[in-house]
């Protein structure tokens, strides 16, 4: 398992865990991403935020957040 700020531009892989706080859990899952859905990253430049697509949404997520989701699949950037 890897994390999703780890990928590299159009990898796609399948979320394994979200971990974190409460309130972090619960965000991240009300936008789509949840474990067992899939996701693609649309771009990862260094120092920028990670632009993903899942569930028909493209999502911007900033570096610390990706790194509490793990994902599995996938290549490493």
């Amino acid at each position: 398992m890897k994390k999703l700020s780890e990928m590299k531009k159009d990898a796609e892989g399948v979320i394994a865990s979200v971990n974190g706080d409460q309130r972090f859990i619960s965000r991240i899952t009300s936008i789509g991403l949840t474990p067992g859905g899939t996701v693609t990253v649309i771009k990862n430049e260094k120092n920028r935020p990670l632009l993903v697509f899942s569930r028909d949404t493209m999502i911007a997520l900033n570096r610390k957040e990706c790194d509490y989701i793990e994902v599995e699949g996938g290549s490493l950037a």
